[in-house]
């Protein structure tokens, strides 16, 4: 069968690609086709701008021309020998890349999606999984004070889930417009300003002892160490975000606060989950995923709001273009496969 998909074929060049596909699947497989598919601001826009040096080297996972995307929902059309995991005509969330159909291993994460959930909206809770592991890894305790700085996609979820969770949470942004639609989507506070100002502005919210959690959503050195300055006597700092930028910086000051704050600093990057439960009832990616897809479901997750535009794969060149230089415009994109 033919297809098409979408390829980066090198710094700020995307393209849609037709190409043939053995829509016969191998023994564990199933054949999907795409519905919709939702557009990470932070792994594909690293990749597509060269961010990360890895997609000059050959053999890593983003080598150019690299098959980008990993938030789909479709069809499942046929499955090989051995799957249990889905059935034929199912309606799945897969981490299946941005191409109209694709053949996908059930190793991989494969979850039926509610019925009544929007397929657009449902592809896009895939950026709150990046989210989720924030809440995951924090220890939650009576009833803290949580400051999620960032409040792009991934930051504005991290601070609904722990909301969710009965959390008191800020939003910290300095843009108004992501403020806004943070409020929107739930957030009882936000604080906005230079970094001086949006660190004052916590104060007067949270009181002299700090806050019990931090949260940094943006993926920057410099915002770590406001997490760390905010954060009160023997709390916690998540590291939500992926570093990708160079920041000078003195390290003895980091380290101090740490060390004197008693602090405790977690990674969050998402992959410390294993895919499947794997023991008993273990946490794994398919349970997160059940869990957000069941929230949503049921009003106490609201990814809807985030998502701005919804475009044929046609205008990918400007849907990333558009997530890149007008993030305040593209908060969120999502393209439609079917019927387009």
């Amino acid at each position: 069968m033919q297809i098409r998909e979408v390829v980066v074929t090198g710094k700020e060049q995307v393209v849609l690609q037709t190409g043939e596909l053995d829509e016969r699947p191998g023994a564990g497989e199933l054949l999907i086709e795409s519905e919709c598919t939702f557009i990470s601001s932070g792994t594909e826009l690293a990749n597509y701008t060269a961010k990360d040096p890895d997609v000059y080297v050959p053999g890593k996972w983003c080598t150019y021309p690299w098959r980008s995307g990993y938030a789909n929902v479709g069809i499942v059309r046929a499955v090989g020998e051995g799957v249990t995991r889905a059935q034929v005509g199912e309606r799945v969330f897969t981490y299946g890349s941005h191409a109209s159909a694709f053949r996908y291993p059930q190793t991989r994460l494969v979850v039926p999606v509610p019925a009544g959930l929007d397929s657009m909206t449902a592809a896009a809770s895939r950026m709150a999984g990046v989210a989720a592991s924030s809440i995951l890894l924090a220890e939650i305790r009576e009833n803290p004070w949580v400051v999620v700085f960032g409040l792009g996609v991934v930051g504005n979820l991290a601070a609904q889930l722990f909301r969710a969770r009965g959390c008191r949470v800020i939003g910290v942004d300095p843009v108004a417009a992501r403020r806004d639609l943070a409020e929107e989507c739930g957030l009882e506070w936000t604080v906005g300003g230079t970094s001086d100002e949006a660190l004052e502005g916590v104060r007067a919210l949270v009181g002299a002892g700090g806050a019990h959690i931090s949260v940094d959503a943006v993926g920057h050195s410099g915002v770590l160490m406001d997490c760390l300055n905010i954060t009160g006597t023997e709390g916690q700092v998540i590291a939500l975000g992926t570093p990708r930028v160079p920041v000078a910086g003195d390290l003895t000051a980091a380290f101090n606060r740490i060390h004197r704050g008693r602090l405790t600093v977690r990674g969050a990057h998402e992959w410390f989950l294993p895919m499947y439960p794997d023991i008993g009832s273990r946490t794994s990616q398919f349970s997160k995923q059940r869990m957000l897809l069941d929230w949503m479901a049921r009003g106490l997750l609201r990814v809807q709001p985030l998502i701005s535009h919804r475009m044929p794969p046609e205008r990918i060149k400007t849907a990333y273009d558009g997530l890149l230089h007008q993030p305040d415009v593209y908060t969120g994109v999502g393209l439609v496969w079917a019927n387009s």
